[in-house]
C-alpha cells in the first residue's frame, strides 16, 4: 500500500502508527467505549480503545454534532465544515470521509471536489463559502475566527442554532485531525491507484 498524494472522497484505509488491540481482545468494556460495535472493525478506533471512558466521550460527541439534525444545520453543511477542518489540518484521510458524506448528503460533488483540488478559497457559492471561511478560522491556530465571520454565516441564512453546528463541526475537527494525524497516516487501499 501506498500513502495519497492528494485529498480524494475515495475510501481510504488508516495505517496505525502504535498497535491496536487486535478484535478478539475487546472486552465489554472496549465495546461500551466504542458505543457501536461496528467501530472495532476499524483500527483507529481499537487503538482509542486502550481508554474507553475517552473514546465513549468522543464518539457520543461526534455522533450528536453529526447526526442530530432536527434543529441547526444540516448534515451536509455539517459534513462540510469537518471537511473544511481537515482541509486545512492537511488531514487527507478525515477530508475523504466527510468529503464523501458531503457529496452524499448535498449532491454536489463538482463543489466538493473543487474544495479538495483547490482548498478553502475556492468558490462554492455564498452560503458555502460562508461556512467554509468560518470553519477554515476555527481550524486555523491560534483560531482566527470572528464576529465577521458569525456577521456573514448570519446574512448567509444561518441562525444561531446553525451556527453553533457550523462551531461544533468544525471545531470537534480541528481537534480530532489532530489527533489522528497523530497516531497513524492514510493508506490507498490495493486496489486504488492514484
Amino acid at each position: 500500500m501506498s500513502r495519497p498524494r492528494r485529498f480524494t472522497r475515495a475510501t481510504l484505509d488508516w495505517l496505525p502508527w502504535l498497535e491496536p488491540l487486535a478484535e478478539s481482545e475487546l472486552t465489554e468494556r472496549h465495546y461500551d467505549g466504542l458505543v457501536q460495535r461496528p467501530r472495532a472493525k476499524n483500527p483507529y478506533f481499537r487503538l482509542l480503545s486502550d481508554d474507553p471512558d475517552v473514546l465513549g466521550a468522543r464518539t457520543r460527541a461526534d455522533l450528536e454534532i453529526f447526526h442530530n439534525t432536527v434543529d441547526g444545520l444540516p448534515r451536509a453543511e455539517r459534513e462540510l465544515a469537518a471537511t473544511t477542518a481537515s482541509r486545512v489540518n492537511g488531514c487527507i484521510y478525515c477530508a475523504s470521509v466527510h468529503s464523501a458524506f458531503t457529496s452524499h448528503y448535498s449532491k454536489r460533488a463538482d463543489d466538493v471536489d473543487r474544495l479538495l483540488a483547490d482548498g478553502v478559497t475556492a468558490d462554492l457559492g455564498e452560503r458555502w463559502n460562508a461556512v467554509v471561511e468560518a470553519s477554515a478560522a476555527l481550524t486555523a491556530t491560534p483560531p482566527a475566527i470572528g464576529p465577521h465571520h458569525i456577521a456573514r454565516l448570519r446574512a448567509a441564512g444561518l441562525d444561531d442554532v446553525a451556527i453553533v453546528d457550523v462551531i461544533n463541526a468544525a471545531g470537534f475537527f480541528a481537534w480530532a485531525n489532530r489527533l489522528m494525524l497523530s497516531l497513524g497516516e492514510p493508506e490507498l487501499p490495493e486496489s486504488a491507484d492514484e
